[in-house]
This record gives structure tokens, C-alpha cells and sequence, in this order.
């Protein structure tokens, strides 16, 4: 489904006239040699372009569609029309002047064989070219000497005659799209992909682009040990897929993976994603949406679009119409040595994935403190909140992030890694975030097996009404120390940073010395209305619970026990806010 998936989007790319047809593909480009009708070089022609990097400028290749480069292991290859100086004049920096006269032997051949029967002057100037050109004295030629160190550094050259480059004269294309097939005998099959009978790859062209993947490319489709070979099938043969699927799957991945804006990465593994339509509206709003945040669309338009889509509405964006119905495509890839793992593969509506993307921002919601910029927490901030501040790399878990996004996705419980990286956090930092509160009432309620008395306090704000005893202790233990505050209001520690952990685990044996601190704070505090408040607020807590103290909470009691506790802090800030916007009106 993923490369039937792909060789579709190919289809309406090509349509569109984003990508090469079959045999071509860009390549990067940086200088062209012009020839003049003998074939003689007259000019090198740089054709490297300027762009920003961050405060610099700097000079990169030129893109140009080229006949598609063969693939590279040991052997010598040639391309044509483009390809680095050891093949086009002869000459490199490898320190092998035999092999390189070979390759440029190679390589003219293979432009005498295709061009032959060319009858434009172009086509004779290039083989011209390869006849009379004398590698040995190609680094003395002053054309060539102010870009020599760039041309043994192995830069791409094409061919100029005429103004014209030589792939955009319809002559010359016409040779190289009827040249015959590379194969002497050439495998004939059934195509996985199309169903069609006709020639099979028997190697797939590399895909580019996947972080951490070997810069010069990586398979998705490949065979090498005898143990994947089935009825003497070798390498790509034992899962046939046509040529021209394989170009087709290729170039469009290639394509998605090349563009920076509908990318991501999520741990260890690459993203991308598109629809069926290849409409680049529809991976704009799911890239935001699944971030929480887009330099194209504000907050709002993308709030706006999600709920349009997940109830099943159109949604109108920049004059184009977002459909609920068109299939949408989600491909997880990670490395692996010189191949690609799968990591996931999704395909739904885009309608039902947006739904999925709103209910999980309906999980997540939480009250949060007043200072923070976002009404929602983006996947990026989800996952900063299982990492510790303070150490060097500060990347959440590879695989973790991973089963997140499918959790989002798919609609399906998240990782337990997720919560347990989230509890080890704040026991470690004895401190419980908007994002951690987050996490926890999040993973709790799509698990399965959360108990009643735990999910009735899994709400966006402090439940009031809740007998929940871990949830009234951590109820409790917020008001203690803001008594504690508010009668030290310099102190350096709290009982947070002395009990916060103990407290949520073993309640019967700390409570008690928790009341007896409060009975010595209390005292501390000189306005009576305070000092009412805080007594009302814990005698109408204390009457919530048992008689007797649990002494020893489990696993969610403990997550309970945070979650009181982050809903009574929430509480208060908001009620302090509320009195000084009075007073501020007033």
C-alpha cells in the first residue's frame, strides 16, 4: 500500500509538472561546459546561485532536470549529459589517472552510442568533444584553472551549445528517451504495484533526505542475504516491482522528503505526509495542527480548520477548498545502516484524522497558568516535558516519540513510557508542570483500565466535589504549603522540597508531620481572614476523607495524588488573579 500510495501521488505531481518524468530527475549543477561546433571547449559557465543561510549568503548547486544518474558501488559508470569532471574532461583529485582515462572512455562512449544517430550540430559537438578532448593537458587549460580545485572536488558540469543547455534541446531529450533498455535481458514480471507485466527493477533507486540515513542515499526496497532469497528470486527480483513503479515511488518520496515545510521529525524518525490530490494546502494544516503552531496560519485559522474537518464540514483556506473525504497519507521512516524501516504507515480521510487530532487536544486540555503564551500544547512542548533540563541532550526517547505520534495519529492509547517518563520528572524535580498535569490526565483516560474514582478527577479543572482520597491529599498538600508561603514569605525551601514525594507515596507517616508544621505556620500569619481561609479550606478537605490515613498509595493513586495538587495550585492563582482584575476595574 505505501508504494501504490506513493506511485499514485507521482501520477498527480506529474500532472501538476513538480517532478521529472520517467528517466529524469534533478540534479544539483554547478558549472556548464560550453562547446562550440568542433566540440572544442570555448567557456565554463558557473551556474551555482546565491542563497540565505541564516545571516550568511553562500553560493549552492543549481537544480536542473537531467537524465536520471545511474547508481554507484565499485564499478565505473558514466551518466549522461551531466557528471563530475573524472568523466566529462577526464581529470578528479582520487589520485587515479588510469581509472579516471577509464571513466572518461566510459563516458564517451555511452554519449557516441546515444547521440550517433542525433542529427543537430549539438549532438555532433559533444561527441566531437569526447574525441578531441586531451585529459592530459586539462589542468593547464586556463577555462578550466580558476575552478580546478572545485572541479577535482567532484562539482557536477553539463553541456552549453548554442545558449542552449543540451537536456532542454527536444532533439537530444528524444535520444536519451528512446535509448534502449540497460539490462542485456532484461527480467519480465507481474508489478506489485500496477498489476502490469513488464520489466522488473533489480535495484531501487536511493532514497534521500531521511535523518540520520547515509547522506548519499538509502533503500526502501532491498535484499541482501541469501536468507531472503525465495524460489532463487535474488535481490529486488523477490518482490517484483516494475520500473516504472519504482521510478514513480522513488521520485515522489524523494520529492516529499526535499521539501522543508511538510517534514518533521519525531525522535529518530522522519515524517511526511501528504493527500491524495497533492494538494500542499491539506499537509499545511496537518503539520500545524499536529505542532500546535504554523508560519503560514494563525493559531485561530488552524483551531477553525480542525474542528471544520473533524465534524465533517469543508473548510475554506487561501480560495481552495479542504474536503473532509480525501484520503490523506502519513509515512514514519527511520535509518537503518544503508535501508529504511518502516516505522508507521498511516491512511485515513483527512476528516477522521483531523478528528483525531481534535480529541487529542481535548485530552491534553488542562488549566494552565496564566503566564503561558499557548492555549495548547504542541507535540514538540509534550514531548520537552519526560526530558531533564539539565542535561546535554535534551531529546525525548526516539521510540517514545515515535508511539506518541502514532498515539495522536491513530487515535489510539499512548505509550505507558510516556506517563513514566512524565512521573519520573516530577519526582525527580519535585514539581508538577501544565504539561506534565497534561500527560497524565491524557494517558489516564485512554487507558483501559483506569479506575472510576481516578477518571472523575481526569478534568480540565479542579472537581470540587471529589472524595477521591489521593486526589484530597494532594488537595491538602497545596494548601499546607501555601500556609507555609504566605508565613515565610522568603523562605528558600517549602515542604515541597522536602516531602512533595513522600507525601504522594506514604501519606499515613508524613501528614502528620505536615499538620504539625501547619499548626506552627498558621500562627505566623497575622490577617485573620487569611488565617480563616486556610482553616475552613482544610477543615472542609479533612472531612472529604477516610478516618485513617492510606499508608501507602499505588502507581495512580500517586498520579491522583499530582493531579489534586496541580488543580488546587490552578485554584488559587486563578481566584488571586480574579481578586486583582476586581480591584484593578474598581
Amino acid at each position: 500500500m505505501i508504494l501504490q500510495a506513493l506511485a499514485s501521488y507521482y501520477d498527480q505531481l506529474l500532472s501538476q509538472g513538480q517532478v521529472p518524468r520517467s528517466g529524469w530527475s534533478p540534479v544539483k549543477v554547478s558549472f556548464a561546459l560550453t562547446l562550440d561546433e568542433q566540440g572544442r571547449l570555448i567557456d565554463l559557465l558557473p551556474l551555482k546561485e546565491e542563497v540565505q543561510r541564516g545571516k550568511k549568503t553562500v553560493l549552492i548547486p543549481r537544480v536542473y532536470q537531467l537524465p536520471q544518474p545511474v547508481i554507484r558501488t565499485a564499478g565505473a559508470r558514466a551518466n549522461f549529459l551531466c557528471d563530475n569532471a573524472g568523466y566529462l574532461l577526464g581529470i578528479d583529485g582520487k589520485g587515479k589517472p588510469e581509472r579516471t582515462r577509464k571513466c572518461f572512455a566510459l563516458c564517451g562512449q555511452l554519449h557516441e552510442q546515444l547521440l550517433s544517430g542525433c542529427d543537430h550540430p549539438a549532438a555532433r559537438a559533444v561527441c566531437a568533444h569526447f574525441a578531441t578532448w586531451d585529459p592530459a593537458a586539462a589542468r593547464e587549460n586556463p577555462i578550466l584553472a580558476p575552478y580546478l580545485d572545485e572541479l577535482l572536488a567532484g562539482a557536477n558540469l553539463i553541456f552549453r551549445f548554442g545558449g542552449q543547455f543540451l537536456q532542454d534541446i527536444p532533439e537530444i531529450a528524444a535520444a536519451w528517451d528512446s535509448r534502449p533498455g540497460e539490462d542485456e535481458q532484461p527480467v519480465y514480471g507481474r508489478c506489485l504495484v500496477t498489476g502490469n507485466y513488464q520489466p522488473i527493477a533489480q535495484l531501487h533507486n536511493p532514497i534521500k533526505g531521511v535523518k540520520g540515513a547515509q547522506s548519499t542515499g538509502a533503500a526502501l526496497v532491498a535484499f541482501n542475504a541469501p536468507s531472503f532469497t525465495s524460489y532463487e528470486k535474488e535481490q529486488s527480483y523477490n518482490a517484483p516491482v516494475g520500473k516504472p513503479a519504482v521510478f514513480a515511488y522513488t521520485t515522489a518520496l524523494n520529492y516529499l522528503l526535499a521539501d522543508g515545510e511538510h517534514v518533521q521529525h519525531i525522535g529518530d524518525t522522519t515524517v511526511v505526509y501528504w493527500s491524495e490530490n497533492a494538494q500542499p494546502a491539506y499537509p499545511d494544516i496537518w503539520g500545524g495542527s499536529i505542532q500546535g503552531e504554523s508560519e503560514k496560519f494563525s493559531p485561530e485559522i488552524l483551531h477553525a480548520a480542525m474542528e471544520a474537518l473533524a465534524q465533517g464540514h469543508t473548510y475554506q483556506l487561501d480560495g481552495q477548498t479542504l474536503e473532509p473525504d480525501v484520503h490523506f497519507y502519513i509515512l514514519g521512516l527511520a535509518p537503518n545502516a544503508a535501508r529504511l524501516s518502516v516505522r508507521f504507515f498511516y491512511q485515513d480521510t483527512f476528516g477522521a484524522l483531523m478528528k483525531n487530532v481534535r480529541q487529542h487536544y481535548r485530552d491534553l486540555e488542562m488549566v494552565h497558568p496564566a503566564f503561558e503564551k499557548f492555549e495548547q500544547l504542541s507535540l514538540s512542548a509534550l514531548l520537552y516535558e519526560t526530558v531533564n533540563k539539565n542535561a546535554r541532550d535534551k531529546s525525548a526517547v526516539p521510540v517514545m516519540a515515535g508511539a506518541v505520534y502514532r498515539a495522536i495519529t491513530g487515535g489510539t492509547p499512548y505509550p505507558e513510557s510516556l506517563l513514566n517518563s512524565a512521573m519520573l520528572r516530577i519526582r525527580a524535580e519535585r514539581r508538577i508542570s501544565w504539561g506534565r498535569a497534561s500527560i497524565i490526565k491524557a494517558v489516564l483516560l485512554r487507558r483501559q483500565n483506569t479506575p472510576p474514582q481516578l477518571k472523575e478527577v481526569l478534568q480540565v479543572k479542579l472537581n470540587e466535589n471529589s472524595s477521591y482520597s489521593p486526589y484530597v491529599l494532594g488537595r491538602i498538600f497545596s494548601v499546607l504549603e501555601a500556609a507555609q508561603q504566605e508565613a515565610n514569605p522568603n523562605i528558600n525551601a517549602t515542604i515541597r522540597d522536602r516531602y512533595f514525594n513522600s507525601a504522594a507515596s506514604t501519606p499515613a507517616s508524613i501528614f502528620p508531620v505536615l499538620m504539625r508544621l501547619y499548626n506552627a505556620h498558621i500562627k505566623k500569619i497575622s490577617n485573620p481572614k487569611h488565617k480563616n481561609h486556610y482553616e475552613r479550606q482544610l477543615q472542609e478537605l479533612i472531612g472529604k476523607l477516610d478516618e485513617t490515613l492510606p499508608a501507602r498509595h499505588s502507581l495512580p493513586q500517586q498520579q491522583a495524588f499530582y493531579m489534586g495538587y496541580y488543580h488546587q495550585n490552578q485554584n488559587r492563582y486563578e481566584k488571586k488573579s480574579g481578586v486583582q482584575k476586581t480591584e484593578e476595574d474598581n
